[in-house]
Formats: C-alpha cells, sequence, structure tokens
C-alpha cells in the first residue's frame, strides 16, 4: 500500500501510494465534457487596426469598467461556475441517460471490488512484514553489534564491483581499533535521503548518532506505526519516539484507503536540551528607572524531532474549505515523509547506508531529464515559434558540429 505522489522538501522522490492524502472524496466521476484531446489550431482572417478598435469600444465594456460593484457581482458569480458539472446529460434523450445509469450501476460494482482488493493488498502486506520482521531484528543485531553476521551471510552479501579490492581493504582495516556494531547507521541512511536531509539540522545529528533502530507495524484498523528506538542519551528520557498514521475506515472514490490524521510521541526533553525551541534573550530597559531586565522568549526551531509533532487539518469541514495552502502541503509532505520510511528507507535501510539506493533514485531523475515539455499553452506558443523560426536561420558555427541523430 502506496501513498500519493508528492512533499515535500519532503519532496523530490517520492513513492507510490495507494492512499489519497485528500480527506473528501468526490463522490461521483466527472460529467464529460465532449472536448477534444487535442487542440487544434481554429484559422480564421487576420484582425485589422478597425477590429481592434471595435472590440475595444464595444458598448457595455465601459458600464463595466466604470461600475466595480458590477463587475464584482459578474465575477463572483462566474467563479461559482468553475468545476460545476456541464449540462451534457440533460441534453440526452432518455434511452441514452437510461444506459447511462446502467453504465453508473456497473461501476458502482466495480468500486465494491476494488475496495476489496485494497483491503486484500493490506493484509498481504501484512502477512510479508511478517515474514520480514526476523530479517529487520537481525539487521538491528548486527547494527547494535549484539550478533556478527556468518561467513556465509558475509560471502552471500559481497557484489561483484567490491570483489577485487576486498583483500586490500581487509589489509588496511587490521590498524584499525575495533568498533561495535555500525556506528550511526541510522543517521547516515537518513541524511543519505534526500527529504530527511533537508529536515536533519547540526544540532539533530547528535542525538540522532543514539538511534539503533526503526521499525514499522500494522495494527487492527487500516494505519501504520513508526518506531524509533533510542539509547541512553543526553536529550530526552524516551527509549522509544513512536508516529503512528491513520487511515479512513472505508476506502475513498478510487479504491484507495483515505488518510485520516496522524499522532506522535511528547518528547521528554532533558532540561536546557529541547531542539524543538530556541531562547531568545533580550535586555530591556526602564525609561523612568533606568533600570533593566533580561527577558527570555521561547521560539520555535526547526528539527528533524518535529516529525513527531504532526500539522493538524482542522475538525470543521468549514474551516477545513479555509484551511490555507501552507498547512496543507505541510500535512501532505508529513504524510510524505511517514510512506517513504515505510515503503522505502526501513525496507532498503543497508541502500540508502551505502548510497546504493540514491543511484536508483538519480537513473529516475535521468529518465525524466530524457523527455521535454512543453510549456503552458497561450502566448508563449507564439513566442517559441517565433524563436524557432530565428533559430532555422542561424548558421552553425564554423568548429561546431551538427548534432548526432540518436536514432539508429
Amino acid at each position: 500500500m502506496n501513498g500519493p505522489s508528492g512533499s515535500t522538501t519532503a519532496t523530490q522522490s517520492t513513492t507510490e501510494s495507494n492512499v489519497d492524502i485528500k480527506k473528501k472524496q468526490q463522490q461521483e466521476a466527472p460529467t464529460p465534457q465532449n472536448t477534444p484531446i487535442f487542440s487544434a489550431p481554429i484559422s480564421r482572417p487576420a484582425a485589422t487596426v478597425e477590429d481592434d478598435m471595435e472590440t475595444i469600444q464595444t458598448p457595455g465594456t465601459s458600464l463595466l469598467g466604470n461600475n466595480a460593484q458590477l463587475m464584482s457581482m459578474l465575477q463572483g458569480r462566474l467563479g461559482n461556475l468553475v468545476g460545476a458539472p456541464s449540462n451534457y446529460l440533460s441534453t440526452l434523450g432518455p434511452d441514452v441517460r437510461r444506459r447511462v445509469k446502467g453504465l453508473k450501476s456497473l461501476q458502482n460494482k466495480h468500486s465494491v471490488l476494488e475496495a476489496d482488493f485494497q483491503k486484500e493488498i493490506l493484509a498481504l502486506e501484512k502477512k510479508y512484514l511478517a515474514l520480514y520482521t526476523p530479517l529487520y531484528e537481525k539487521r538491528a543485531e548486527f547494527i547494535s553489534g549484539k550478533a556478527e553476521p556468518t561467513e556465509a551471510e558475509v560471502e552471500d552479501g559481497v557484489s561483484e564491483d567490491e570483489e577485487e579490492g576486498d583483500e586490500e581493504e581487509d589489509d588496511e582495516d587490521k590498524d584499525i581499533e575495533k568498533v561495535e556494531g555500525i556506528p550511526e547507521f541510522w543517521l547516515t541512511a537518513l541524511k543519505s535521503h534526500p527529504h530527511f536531509a533537508d529536515i536533519i539540522t547540526e544540532k539533530d545529528e547528535e542525538a540522532l548518532k543514539h538511534l539503533v533502530d526503526i521499525r514499522m507495524s500494522y495494527f487492527d484498523k487500516p494505519g501504520f506505526r513508526l518506531d524509533f528506538e533510542f539509547s541512553p542519551n543526553e536529550f530526552f528520557t524516551n527509549t522509544i519516539l513512536t508516529k503512528t498514521y491513520f487511515y479512513q475506515d472505508e476506502p475513498g472514490y478510487g479504491g484507495d484507503f483515505v488518510y485520516d490524521h496522524a499522532e506522535g510521541t511528547k518528547i521528554d526533553w532533558k532540561e536546557g536540551k529541547d531542539m524543538s525551541v530556541t531562547i531568545e534573550t533580550k535586555k530591556q530597559r526602564h525609561k523612568g528607572t533606568n533600570k533593566t531586565r533580561v527577558v527570555k522568549k521561547t521560539v520555535p526551531a526547526e528539527t528533524f524531532f518535529s516529525f513527531f509533532a504532526p500539522p493538524v487539518a482542522p475538525e470543521d469541514e468549514d474551516d477545513e474549505e479555509e484551511m490555507d495552502e501552507d498547512l496543507d502541503e505541510k500535512l501532505e509532505a508529513d504524510y510524505g515523509l511517514g510512506e517513504e520510511l515505510k515503503d522505502s528507507v526501513i525496507p532498503r535501510a543497508v541502500d540508502w547506508f551505502t548510497g546504493k539506493a540514491l543511484q536508483y533514485q538519480d537513473q529516475g531523475d535521468q529518465y525524466d531529464d530524457d523527455f521535454e515539455y512543453d510549456d503552458e499553452e497561450g502566448s508563449d506558443d507564439n513566442d517559441e515559434d517565433d524563436d524557432d523560426e530565428d533559430d532555422d536561420n542561424e548558421l552553425p558555427a564554423k568548429d561546431e558540429k551538427a548534432p548526432e541523430c540518436k536514432q539508429q
């Protein structure tokens, strides 16, 4: 079960998901607009100066321009039409409308099957998580130093590009002081991920060096929980910090589970170690007595640990409609981080630690770069056409080679 395309800073790499971040789902499919997929240019005679002048001086335009109240009323009414269904269905005959109702009946049955499909996917994910868990537990033992890999496991873990230089590296490592486990494993893995690298500060790194494991689990209701286990440290008393993501009980319109909200553990910071705030100190002087006093003000600070204090969407439907874009982006970014941990970081932690996961991500970025995307339609298209005409008239420089044709 994957998340919606997305976050953030969260945001570069985002994983596909079966969960829709939007809580409100459209209950019916949009009415067809009978518009062609490709918009062809419409030929018309070139407008003359006189035609343009007549258009500008059309009766009524000056009235609207001089009547701000009337203009505002018209804009408001036009704004209400945006997103409204067309009247296309009402123009169809009764037999056609009857067939459309039959299609809706089939769609309803399809939606029921889609919901069952998503529930079975969730059950399958739970089944395989139980199979993955012994591997994750053994991984945690290797990282902490509680266990060592067998010779067979070491041999199986050697990739082809590592085989040649292994002997030299082993000789160099003889004089290195022995360490326990794999220090700073999870900190390194998180910093390798672009989304988490953006939110981890230098102060955060000192605390995240004590992160010994990240685990994921499901529960009876749709959703999942992330557990961050820490060794004893100077920053907070919690051993485990938890982040839980809840979905709505029933799938949404497309059959995907709908993200509802998230909850995080309250961090018990030790005195003077709270990374979520900064203490600003200012001196104030009394004008009458000329005495000074020190005023301390607590200001929120950017930190990775804000992940455990997720943004909260308004409960009131009216407030939800007026929810600002900033909060909406924060909710989506927070959800995206949770999905990345569940679907990518935890399953492939060693690949993020070594940087191998970034290679695959870079390949995806290069794949996107192979395609060119047209700019928005409109007046810019004419400018591009003019530029193309100018380019056609330009000859390549003397030493400039013609571009190679990649097609064979």
